[in-house]
């Protein structure tokens, strides 16, 4: 992509680690990658706690009876848990991780647009993390994540804490997203049109677009929430003159956007892994880049589909059923470029390719499975079912997990100038897996045949299958561990990755490993597509030209 392909010398500057060294320099850096790397560690703390609260969860699902807690304890257990996992953890992750540190490197920027906002963002995001944690403090929160009026406005405990948190953190994804909007658009290499930005970035401007627009909604509708619960003002509360659905309607109109902003970023590193490793241009890049920017559109559209049993009119759910089968489209076009991106490939099955294969492979499951949802007839049947938790964990926690980890090997060669242990980190894909897999397939069947979701106790005809589900979460917990052990480990060994280890040709591969502190020691020119694999090839304004 730029002038030279080949890897970039020596440098000249020290590189961003080792520059400016201690706790300090750390904390008040405006360095994108520092930040990013902050963001990692923060994010990697929550998902760890979010993770041994969905192990403790599982365990008491054991048995159809009580097995280690009770059922006000297994409430606050499964609220704190879809709290931390959708705010602190799902949401942030890629675009605070990955977009942080790789999105300027990809532009051949040398930060992003607004260094200090960057900074106020992560600063946000742990004030956030703190107000959430400290509900723990206030009596717990046994609402669920969703805080469905009238309960989450009468029931005592930190509800008003939690509500604040995530309007808190709500600021954190739109500094983000302004961010990332600003610096694709300002800050460019030369040479680099539109058409030729990295399909990466593509996804992370989609994302800033829905961060931006639709979370004012959800921040709106907390404060509402918190101001009836503080002075008994009737807005959802319909024993105040209020409206429960009214709440419904504001509470999704943010969060089936949100499933965009969880999954787009995921997209997103998909379309950066598939096309290095197997050595490929990207089939269809335009309808990649369009389909980002489709979904971020019609994500707006489609939020009723999640009150089918609310109460609409048969006229309006069928409306938001056909725009529910319509979003379908631009996914499956992604996922039919990817695959036809490593049809006759030279596919090179290293970590981060494995984790893209079972990114196909989870997220097929989860699109197929919302099909389901998205029919009026079947959702009537399924609706607050385990089939509804399982769907939403293959597509949002497991598709966003796996992209994640596919990005963060990836690119951790250049984060952290070292190459982990490939037999290791393998291992560790396989377990994670067929232990997703095993916990999350039989929950798919206990909601077919209508057993509920959130409940403490159930029926012993489902135990069967609540067991399996138990025994898959240790496994999948295994291999997560496995996997940040393999990455820290890393850290152990000296520098040792070169600049281009996976021969990519995006800008990143043209800096160092790991980066100096403004990233390029010289500003790098776009000149080559950044998707061209041929050994020869040809400039953009040759392309251009043919094309016209």
């Amino acid at each position: 992509m730029a002038d030279a392909m080949t890897p970039t010398a020596a440098h000249s500057h020290p590189d961003y680690l080792s520059e400016n060294k201690g706790l300090w320099n750390w904390l008040t850096t405006v360095d994108h990658k520092r930040i990013g790397l902050m963001y990692l560690w923060s994010v990697a703390t929550f998902m760890i706690i979010g993770g041994l609260l969905a192990l403790v969860i599982r365990l008491e699902l054991l048995t159809p009876k009580q097995t280690i807690m009770s059922a006000e304890l297994y409430n606050r257990a499964f609220t704190l848990h879809g709290a931390i996992m959708t705010f602190l953890v799902i949401i942030p992750a890629i675009p605070a991780i990955l977009g942080n540190f790789a999105l300027p490197l990809l532009l051949g920027a040398k930060d992003v647009a607004f260094p200090r906002l960057n900074l106020a963002s992560l600063y946000v995001y742990w004030i956030g993390a703190a107000m959430a944690v400290s509900t723990l403090l206030l009596g717990g929160v046994d609402t669920g994540w969703t805080f469905y009026t009238p309960y989450s406005t009468t029931t005592g405990g930190g509800v008003s804490m939690m509500v604040l948190a995530a309007f808190v953190l709500g600021f954190s994804s739109i500094f983000t997203g302004l961010n990332f909007i600003a610096t694709t658009h300002k800050l460019r290499a030369p040479g680099m049109g539109w058409f030729q930005l990295p399909l990466f970035v593509w996804g992370m401007y989609s994302t800033a677009i829905i961060q931006i627009l639709a979370t004012p909604v959800l921040g709106i509708t907390l404060l509402l929430l918190v101001m009836e619960r503080v002075f008994h003002i009737g807005i959802f509360d319909p024993q105040l003159g209020g409206d429960p659905v009214l709440f419904q309607h504001f509470f999704w109109f943010y969060s089936h956007p949100a499933v965009y902003i969880m999954i787009l970023p995921a997209m997103a590193v998909m379309s950066e892994v598939i096309p290095t490793f197997s050595k490929k241009s990207i089939f269809g890049y335009k309808a990649i880049a369009f389909s980002s920017v489709a979904i971020a559109l019609l994500g707006f559209l489609v939020w009723a589909h999640h009150m089918f049993v609310a109460g609409m009119s048969l006229f309006a759910g069928a409306i938001f059923s056909f725009l529910t089968f319509f979003i379908a489209i631009p996914s499956a076009i992604k996922v039919f470029n990817w695959i036809a991106t490593m049809w006759r490939g030279s596919i090179d099955l290293k970590v981060p390719m494995l984790y893209a294969i079972n990114f196909l492979l989870i997220f097929t499951i989860g699109g197929l499975t919302g099909l389901f949802l998205a029919s009026l007839s079947t959702d009537v049947h399924l609706h607050d079912t385990y089939f509804v938790v399982s769907h939403f964990h293959y597509v949002m926690a497991g598709s966003n997990m796996i992209a994640l980890l596919a990005g963060l090997h990836y690119w951790w060669p250049k984060m952290y100038g070292r190459m982990y242990n490939n037999t290791l980190a393998t291992i560790a894909c396989t377990l994670i897996f067929i232990g997703f897999n095993a916990t999350f397939l039989p929950q798919f069947v206990m909601g077919s045949r209508g057993m509920p979701r959130r409940y403490y106790n159930y029926l012993e005809q489902f135990q069967t299958m609540h067991v399996a589900s138990t025994i898959g979460s240790w496994i999948l917990a295994a291999g997560l561990f496995l996997a940040l052990a393999t990455l820290l480990a890393s850290l152990r060994k000296p520098k040792d990755a070169v600049p281009n280890p996976w021969n990519g040709r995006t800008f990143e591969w043209e800096a160092g490993s790991p980066p100096i502190t403004h990233n390029f020691e010289h500003t790098p020119v776009c000149i080559y597509s950044p998707y061209d694999y041929r050994e020869n090839p040809v400039p953009i304004a040759e392309e251009e030209k043919s094309a016209h």
